[in-house]
């Protein structure tokens, strides 16, 4: 059976276009649009879709009060259809710890040339978001860390015990609200910490930030240079490539442009396949929920290096994708839930 979507945005070109490049995939039907939240709504009171794409700025009621109200009621896979512009990253960061699965982004001008571009990855995160796992959204975390300014742990302890360890971790759909749920406790003597969240460019420093508001350690967007050392978590900025490299006794972060890898930049694979030349048994690897294979054979090369290897679990996922992948592969020493995640990264210190 076709994946039943509707798409509601107050442009009739967007909906035009996202309706046209939709149905053309074979397993996929725009069976609705709608200008606004009030029209999709009593649309749904016939027929409700499958996956929702959803604007954020529309008239009478705004994109994100329509998510929660989804979200409290029945919830849905819901992709973010939003602009690249510095707003529309915040109320979309917004929208995805209100628990959407994904986002798309389109630009101010050329709507039609963009998606069709991208059309194939359209399609995939549409199909990963009906396969994703719903439930009723909770609340996000109301702790803000304390701390006035994070000292990076390198000032206050020694080189020698600061650059034995790395843990990377490497997540796609779902990601967002998962990373939260494990960083939040994670105490600043811990390892530092790389991550590749697939996601939008411009959208990933907003991404950063909450994290920074929320967790005891300090997270950042990455920037080469930067050292990777306890008390720190370095996430690889949309569009950009993360690698971790050696130097001395320090690791060190390169970001860079480049080609996509398995359809993705930044891409787990880059990441992973870094860590287990420039740590090898001294880096621990993470793959969690996502969509696709990203990550798989990254992480199975940091295992032959001698890292610690985990994948989540099925269960705790909203898509299984990537871990089943590494999980298939072998690549995986260890199949942890999220909250069994969440406890090594707290207890590995």
């Amino acid at each position: 059976m076709a994946i039943e979507v509707m798409v509601i945005d107050d442009s009739a070109v967007v909906r035009q276009v996202m309706s046209g490049i939709l149905n053309e995939a074979p397993d996929i039907n725009v069976y609705a649009t709608a200008a606004d939240p009030i029209l999709a709504l009593e649309k749904m009171q016939e027929k409700w879709p499958d996956v929702i794409v959803l604007d954020m700025e529309m008239p009478r009621m705004d994109g994100l009060t329509f998510l929660r109200k989804i979200m409290a009621e029945r919830p849905t896979p819901v992709i973010i259809c939003s602009s690249l512009a510095e707003k529309g990253a915040e109320l979309s960061l917004q929208a995805l710890a209100a628990g959407a699965i994904d986002i798309v982004t389109k630009p101010q001008l050329g709507i039609k040339d963009f998606i069709l571009d991208a059309k194939h990855l359209f399609w995939q995160t549409v199909r990963g978001a009906a396969a994703a796992r719903m439930t009723r959204h909770k609340a996000g975390p109301t702790h803000i860390a304390t701390v006035a300014h994070k000292v990076p742990l390198v000032d206050l302890i020694t080189m020698a015990s600061t650059t034995d360890r790395i843990t990377v971790i490497g997540t796609s759909t779902g990601g967002t609200q998962a990373l939260e749920e494990i960083l939040i406790n994670v105490p600043r003597t811990c390892p530092g910490i790389a991550v590749v969240q697939h996601m939008p460019e411009l959208f990933t420093a907003a991404f950063a930030q909450r994290l920074n508001s929320l967790c005891q350690v300090e997270v950042k967007e990455a920037s080469s240079g930067d050292r990777l050392i306890p008390g720190r978590v370095l996430i690889a900025p949309g569009g950009h490539h993360l690698e971790i490299q050696r130097s001395g006794a320090q690791y060190i972060a390169k970001v860079f442009r480049g080609p996509t890898v398995n359809r993705h930049c930044p891409s787990v694979d880059v990441l992973f396949r870094s860590a287990a030349i420039a740590a090898g048994r001294n880096a621990t690897g993470i793959i969690m929920t996502g969509m696709g294979d990203d990550g798989a054979r990254g992480l199975l090369e940091m295992r032959h290096a001698g890292a610690r290897t985990i994948a989540q679990d099925e269960a705790s996922c909203v898509v299984f994708g990537m871990p089943k992948e590494a999980i298939n592969l072998g690549a995986a020493k260890e199949i942890l839930s999220l909250t069994k995640i969440s406890s090594v990264l707290e207890n590995f210190s």
